[in-house]
């Protein structure tokens, strides 16, 4: 029983959603209460999954090992544990790469020819494919799949905690989609993702993890798993994780 004298009434699930309905006029209201979670359950079908980004936190900017002592214990590894990233750790290595340093006039913590800024920094973790976007400090999800496995031709790159491939957005240099690209138009992204290749090392030496940057990467595989524009161009792959004892 509700407890109301004179009325009917109608439990629904476990948070005990009360619907009072005149006792001589159930019949109608079920039918509209039917109608409504009908209409409820069929936008549950239609309407599009909202992306899980990874919104992160503020970078420590104070921390880590003094400027000579990370050059000096700067190192290629290439051995991995399974071990996941904190997101502590994903937010000081993507600023370390790629962020913003002054951020009210958008300059970033490596350099690029003629600040064109063209180089976007993609991650790919188990959970998913990500943007880096560095005015937000998030990583924007493009998809939810495991794509570890393809940014490489190493066994590691499948198993290591996170692969990042850095893309140039020849858009940005006046290339339409179609528009043919040659090797020395390349010149500057190449260069630029060296910049952001090295302030990764770095932040990897002070943090003491693993990482080594990519040549061998499966570019025409990998494009349109990452849903690449044709006047996109993967440029290099990194990978980085906890290093093996």
């Amino acid at each position: 029983m509700c407890g109301v004298r004179g009325a009917g009434c109608e439990v629904l699930g476990k948070k005990k959603l009360v619907i009072f309905v005149n006792k001589y006029n159930i019949e109608p209201m079920k039918k509209r209460i039917y109608n409504l979670l009908g209409i409820v359950i069929l936008l549950g079908f239609t309407m599009p999954v909202i992306s899980q980004d990874i919104i992160l936190p503020a970078p420590d900017k104070t921390g880590g090992k003094p400027l000579m002592q990370a050059l000096n214990e700067r190192q290629t590894i290439r051995t991995f544990t399974a071990d996941n990233l904190s997101v502590q750790q994903l937010s000081d290595l993507l600023w370390a790469a790629w962020g913003y340093n002054r951020p009210s006039e958008k300059k970033r913590t490596a350099p690029s020819s003629r600040n064109v800024q063209e180089i976007d920094v993609y991650a790919a973790l188990k959970s998913g494919l990500y943007l880096y976007d560095a005015e937000t400090h998030t990583l924007k999800q493009i998809h939810n799949r495991d794509i570890r496995a393809l940014t490489g031709t190493q066994d590691f790159v499948g198993t290591a905690a996170l692969n990042l491939i850095y893309v140039a957005d020849m858009a940005k240099f006046g290339k339409k989609e179609g528009d043919e690209i040659k090797d020395s138009e390349l010149l500057s992204p190449y260069v630029n993702t060296g910049f952001i290749a090295q302030n990764v090392y770095l932040y990897c030496a002070s943090a003491n993890l693993a990482c080594v940057v990519r040549g061998m990467v499966p570019k025409d595989k990998l494009a349109p798993e990452m849903g690449l524009r044709s006047n996109q161009v993967i440029i290099l792959g990194h990978t980085i994780g906890v290093p093996s004892q």
